[in-house]
């Protein structure tokens, strides 16, 4: 059975170009594929022969993209009306302290892409969540989501970086400076 799985990774780039087509955001592909192959690994008794697994994990690939449209779909009726209620105030790196971490900007560039794109374009840029939603084919309410995704992503890696430092919101920084993480 590691062989299916291992054969399975071997074809990742076909698999996310099958994800993509349908909806055409990479990131969300990628997020979906990962699901995908979580799934496969917890369904893998279900598996009759090697010969059929491509075509078992297509299957798997078809209802991840299917639950995640009914998602989105359940996303945005849910958290439409409450969007502006759920998004959260935001330090914004110029507005923050001189003391503010000087870390901030390698953990950013640690995270996923896609939540760069996220914390650099809602946090540093100010563009509205609304219009960042539209600019991303996304709901406002996924829009918040991510956007509450990334930030949880970027005070990880903080917290990996600075430990106790990240931990108070890097306000006080007493960490090194980025150099000295990393020299």
């Amino acid at each position: 059975m590691l062989q299916v799985i291992a054969n399975l990774s071997d074809q990742r780039d076909r698999f996310l170009g099958f994800v993509e087509r349908r909806v055409r955001n990479r990131s969300v592909a990628e997020d979906i594929l990962q699901a995908a192959y979580a799934r496969a690994i917890s369904q893998l008794k279900t598996l009759k022969t090697q010969e059929s697994a491509t075509a078992w994990f297509f299957r798997i690939l078809r209802n991840a993209v299917i639950d995640h449209y009914r998602h989105t779909a359940v996303e945005g009726r849910t958290f439409e009306p409450w969007t502006p209620e759920i998004v959260p105030e935001t330090v914004f790196i110029n507005e923050a302290p001189s003391n503010t971490c000087k870390c901030i900007d390698g953990a950013l560039n640690e995270i996923n892409p896609a939540y760069q794109e996220v914390v650099r374009q809602i946090d540093l840029e100010e563009i509205p969540l609304s219009s960042f939603a539209q600019h991303s084919g996304i709901t406002p309410g996924n829009a918040a989501v991510r956007a509450h995704r990334a930030r949880q992503a970027l005070r990880k890696q903080l917290i990996h970086r600075c430990g106790v430092c990240a931990k108070a919101g890097c306000l006080d920084c007493t960490c090194r400076s980025e150099a000295a993480h990393h020299g």
